[in-house]
């Protein structure tokens, strides 16, 4: 029996544009320099090629590391929600069968702690920014 094989060149495409656009969205750059007509060294290139409104640090409140990191712990407690709400609906209509039962309470423990892993690594990723900036050990 001769299996199809999947192509995976739109796959491949879709992560290449996908980490693309998170590289150009989030790059750091030299904010303290300025723009110098006529002087191309790599301070003033990186100045110049920085877009307005583009954080220039990398760690740090609203910073790019920062605003990944609590956007994946956004997205992944949503989705932990939405599975609990779908685990309650799936309680719900079990309508008594012992195996639909126990699906859907597993459903409602993995979201329950899926919710408290997404809410400590928020404070956990917070707490260590801070104690770093705060000592000077990052920018």
């Amino acid at each position: 029996m001769k299996l199809k094989s999947i192509d995976a060149t739109p796959i491949k495409l879709l992560v290449v544009i996908t980490i693309s656009l998170f590289a150009v969205m989030f790059t750091p750059t030299n904010a303290s320099a300025t723009c110098v007509p006529g002087l191309y060294d790599m301070i003033n290139g990186a100045a110049c090629a920085q877009p307005t409104g583009t954080p220039s640090c990398l760690f740090g409140p609203g910073c790019a590391f920062t605003v990944v990191v609590n956007t994946a712990l956004f997205v992944i407690s949503s989705v932990a929600v939405l599975m609990l709400i779908y685990g309650g609906i799936r309680y719900i209509l079990s309508g008594g069968d012992e195996k639909a039962v126990t699906a859907a309470k597993n459903t409602i423990l993995y979201a329950v702690v899926g919710i408290i892993v997404a809410v400590l690594a928020y404070a956990i990723v917070n707490f260590v920014l801070t104690s770093l900036l705060s000592t000077g050990a990052v920018v």
